[in-house]
């Protein structure tokens, strides 16, 4: 059971990427995604979360209207496009799933101690 997290990069402030999150050795579509980042000196953050059945996502607020969870189970694939990128949105970007769990938990999606499979992470650097 694997996740890889891929499409990091350095772009300028106002500008966009892509993050994937591929998954192999389980049913992608059997199971939730979270998308988490962590800054130097910061705590790991949650920043979204994508439900397997319903397709029910989640974001943190700092992101609301700028990052955009989708899934691709036939790709085995969850991506994160991330719009109007500022300079704080730059971190290590993880992808995660808690095993056995098809929904994110709708009050802690956010909390990574609730998730046991981690991929590495994708480096995003936002600046001019």
């Amino acid at each position: 059971v694997q996740l890889q997290a891929s499409g990091g990069g350095l772009v300028q402030p106002g500008g966009s990427l892509r993050l994937s999150c591929t998954t192999s050795g389980f049913p992608l579509e059997h199971y939730s995604i979270g998308w988490f980042r962590q800054a130097p000196g910061k705590e790991r953050e949650g920043v979204s979360c994508i439900s397997s059945s319903d397709g029910r996502t989640y974001y943190t607020d700092s992101v609301k209207g700028r990052f955009t969870i989708s899934r691709d189970n036939a790709k085995n694939t969850v991506y994160l496009q991330m719009n109007s990128l500022k300079p704080e949105d730059t971190a290590v970007y993880s992808c995660a799933t808690e095993r056995g769990v098809p929904e994110c938990r709708s009050a802690a999606w956010y909390r990574p101690a609730h998730y046991d499979i981690w991929g590495q992470g994708t480096q995003v650097t936002v600046s001019s």
